[in-house]
């Protein structure tokens, strides 16, 4: 079964969901802890009929739901038609999902030697995890750590070493920089946009807005 782009993925419509990072995500407030239980009750019972298992993170006051098919690394069909069944579900016990405010955090390592360092920080943060697609990232396996992934650059110092790579939704970038900027932050680059933003904080460390836009 074949993975889906992120055009792919907003092209299905799913309202309330998002694509960040490789995987479908979701927020779906709850008035309790016993609402959100008994949701994570309901979907858990349907992901155990389809044999398909999302990632749930149950909180006093929501429950993140994040879809994405472990086997072959990214979003599919099966995904589609789970958050289908999640965003059903909800609807019929009075709740709404939403996608604004939800990011994904990854951690890129500006490195001209990607192949001497990788093996290292995959023995640090996650020892026996199979490499990445492409062999170029760390994948916590259980989803605890941010990715890291492993950015190639030049040798010419001074030159920062490690940056943080915040996925969101497309519809938050705006506000972000807007946000940033007003913290005192610069916008860097806007060269690859809209596939990712390059900001600055007042002291020069950078970091990346990224989405799903214009990538395979």
């Amino acid at each position: 079964m074949g993975t889906l782009t992120g055009k792919q993925v907003a092209e299905a419509g799913l309202d309330g969901w998002t694509y960040l990072l490789g995987a479908l995500q979701t927020r779906i407030r709850t008035p309790d802890f016993a609402a959100g239980l008994a949701l994570v009750a309901a979907v858990g019972a349907e992901a155990e009929r389809v044999d398909h298992h999302p990632d749930l993170d149950l909180r006093y006051t929501h429950v993140d739901v994040r879809l994405w098919s472990h086997d072959v690394g990214g979003v599919t069909q099966r995904d589609l038609r789970l958050a289908r069944f999640v965003s059903g579900l909800a609807a019929d016990s009075g709740l709404t999902l939403s996608a604004a405010g939800l990011a994904r955090l990854e951690l890129a390592l500006d490195t001209p030697e990607h192949a001497a360092v990788l093996p290292f920080w995959r023995a640090v943060l996650a020892p026996g995890a199979p490499p990445g697609p492409g062999a170029d990232e760390v994948r916590d396996p259980d989803g605890a750590l941010p990715t890291v992934w492993f950015q190639r650059s030049g040798r010419d110092e001074p030159r920062q070493r490690w940056h943080p790579d915040v996925w969101v939704d497309p519809a938050e970038v705006d506000a972000r920089i807007a946000a940033a900027l007003a913290a005192g932050g610069t916008l860097v680059s806007d060269a690859e946009a809209p596939s990712f933003w390059v900001l600055a904080d007042p002291d020069g460390n950078r970091v990346c807005l990224c989405t799903w836009q214009q990538r395979a």
